[in-house]
């Protein structure tokens, strides 16, 4: 990978480098993966440029306070910036390993947590949830019914079929995330939802529920550890996220990014957790932090099929499987779900190139968080693509602005 601008080349450098470079900062090891290492794209400064300019022009309007970016191609970082405020309150500017809220992107994390429990042989996909989760077997689903008056009935009748782990991966169990009151852990979790009849029969439609909060409580159960522990020892220690987890320790509070009071956008207050101690509920759908350098090793491992730095999270056959299409056209709308893409096992996936208003390649595959978050990985182009800000308003604008910005920078 390159950087081009006037006529000029820079090599982008090895991650390697990087953290001789950013040690002092806690910078990330190496990405580099040599049995994957293929060509790659060069990519323009000046238009790298104009993407730095179009968030300055967002932070100097004050329509978000700050946000990490982070591109890398073929294991190499070929362009990171913080920009902006870190700590709008106090001014506090943006720094590269800056702690942010990943709310959604903490999915993908679990659901590879929850397929190493495949491998081990301790999990089927086949298995019904309810083999390991009996409290909430013979669940009732809300069977909506229009009249010949027009008057719509509503009745509780039987599953066709009982929501099978598969299912809580790709999110048609049927669960409903309109889940009441405080949840303070994940036994609680589950008490709550045996008393909530499916929104719809397992398996015959896709929808945003609580699907990976009952995964999270899978694992527990299989494991025998809270869920903090087991991704810890399972995937980020080996990974070294070092800056990952369900809180922030008290010595790095002075890294975590925050929100503006009000978003300028929606004019609502930004409500976020604070995670400044260890949680009573370990939100497997959306508690978790992490930074752009972290998640950077996340998203490597995937796009190396498994593998970082010699250490083996997973195999390429699962890597291949999770990010297939598993929802084959059933229906379903989410807005973070954009037409030409599909649902695998905790990411979306682009099926077509032609049907969606931002660029891409066949087969890349992404999430966000709701806070302000956005990754994507290219295999196609051997690159990933991580934006962090904590601006819920403005997602939507950034999920497909930061794509075409990207790859227009792409040579």
């Amino acid at each position: 990978m390159k950087l081009t601008a006037n006529g000029r080349r820079w090599v982008g450098f090895p991650l390697s480098l990087f953290v001789i470079l950013t040690a002092c900062q806690g910078g990330p090891t190496s990405t580099r993966d040599n049995t994957s290492a293929t060509s790659a794209r060069d990519f323009s400064a000046d238009r790298l440029a104009v993407l730095t300019q179009v968030v300055q022009a967002d932070i100097d309007a004050k329509r978000i306070p700050g946000a990490v970016i982070l591109i890398a191609s073929n294991g190499r970082v070929v362009f990171e910036k913080a920009l902006g405020r870190q700590e709008p309150q106090t001014g506090t500017l943006m720094s590269p390993n800056a702690i942010f809220r990943i709310r959604s992107m903490t999915k993908p994390i679990v659901s590879v947590g929850a397929m190493m429990l495949v491998e081990d042989g301790k999990l089927l996909l086949s298995d019904l949830v309810s083999q390991h989760l009996p409290e909430l077997k013979d669940l009732k689903v809300e069977d909506h019914t229009i009249g010949s008056d027009g008057k719509k009935t509503s009745k509780l009748v039987p599953a066709k079929q009982e929501m099978t782990v598969h299912d809580l991966l790709r999110h048609t169990s049927g669960l409903s995330g309109n889940i009441s009151g405080e949840i303070t852990s994940n036994d609680d979790l589950l008490k709550k939802l045996a008393k909530l009849s499916l929104v719809f029969h397992p398996g015959t439609a896709w929808d945003y529920g609580a699907s990976i909060d009952v995964l999270g409580a899978l694992i527990e159960r299989i494991s025998g550890k809270a869920l903090d522990d087991y991704l810890r020892a399972r995937i980020l220690k080996p990974l070294k996220m070092e800056d990952s987890g369900f809180w922030v320790e008290p010595a790095k509070y002075g890294r975590m990014a925050e929100p503006f009071e009000i978003d300028p956008d929606t004019n609502v207050p930004t409500r976020f957790p604070s995670l400044r101690t260890r949680p009573t509920f370990l939100d497997a759908s959306g508690g978790m932090v992490s930074t752009a350098r972290d998640y950077l090793r996340f998203a490597q491992l995937l796009l190396n099929g498994g593998q970082l730095d010699g250490v083996r999270i997973l195999s390429p056959k699962t890597v291949e499987l999770m990010t297939s299409d598993h929802v084959n056209g059933l229906p379903g709308v989410n807005p973070f779900v954009p037409s030409g893409y599909g649902f695998g096992l905790g990411f979306a996936v682009r099926k077509s190139i032609g049907g969606c208003a931002f660029p891409g390649s066949l087969g890349d595959y992404t999430w966000v968080g709701v806070g302000g978050t956005i990754f994507w990985v290219d295999p196609h182009e051997r690159m990933i693509a991580i934006f962090m800000m904590q601006a819920p308003g403005q997602l939507n604008r950034y999920i497909r602005l930061s794509r075409d910005m990207v790859y227009s920078a792409s040579l």
